[in-house]
């Protein structure tokens, strides 16, 4: 009985080989078939590899651009912040040197403070924007003009005055570093008729 039970799984095993020895040919065939062409296989490693580096090589790239990028905002935001608030001051300084070229010698006799207190808000003012990078722009009559600086206002012939040279400042400018706030209203002398 014990050698019939071997006998008939020893039948059973000899009828699953075929199907294991077929298994294994295929995964051998497949093993022959990649392996039969080594080059090829080292190429397509190789270029795998390369795509790998290029893509890595951008990717390098792109965040050194937005690291940058992020620097350039950050120091244009540090210089260039205060523009709009500058900007905003612009007309408080007008009207306080309005105030101060208004102020003649009876109304200083007649109110000295007041003149002192415009005179003392004034070269506050000053101080603060000169701290913040903001520096004026005061043109000269006889200066060139400056279409980068100044904004011609009227243009008229006067004699004495060459053609393109400043005839009068009506408001001074303002820049903020190198950037421009407010440029100096002027006018402009043309060639005399």
């Amino acid at each position: 009985m014990a050698q019939a039970k071997n006998t008939a799984e020893f039948e059973d095993m000899q009828q699953g080989e075929p199907d294991q020895q077929e298994g294994l040919a295929e995964d051998g065939a497949e093993y022959a078939a990649e392996s039969a062409d080594p080059e090829a296989e080292i190429a397509a490693l190789q270029a795998e590899r390369d795509e790998y580096r290029d893509r890595m090589l951008r990717a390098f790239a792109e965040a050194e651009n937005v690291r940058k990028r992020a620097e350039k905002d950050r120091r244009d935001a540090q210089l260039y912040g205060g523009s709009r608030l500058a900007r905003d001051l612009l007309p408080v300084y007008d009207n306080l040197s309005r105030a101060l070229e208004a102020a003649n010698d009876e109304t200083r006799a007649a109110a000295p403070g007041l003149v002192d207190g415009v005179e003392l808000t004034m070269r506050e003012l000053t101080n603060i924007l000169a701290r913040h990078g903001v520096e004026r722009i005061v043109p000269q009559p006889g200066d060139t003009f400056d279409p980068h600086l100044h904004e011609a206002m009227f243009e008229a012939p006067v004699p004495d005055f060459a053609a393109g040279q400043i005839i009068q400042v009506m408001a001074e400018g303002f820049r903020i570093h190198d950037q421009l706030l407010r440029p100096a209203q002027v006018g402009v002398s043309s060639r005399p008729a």
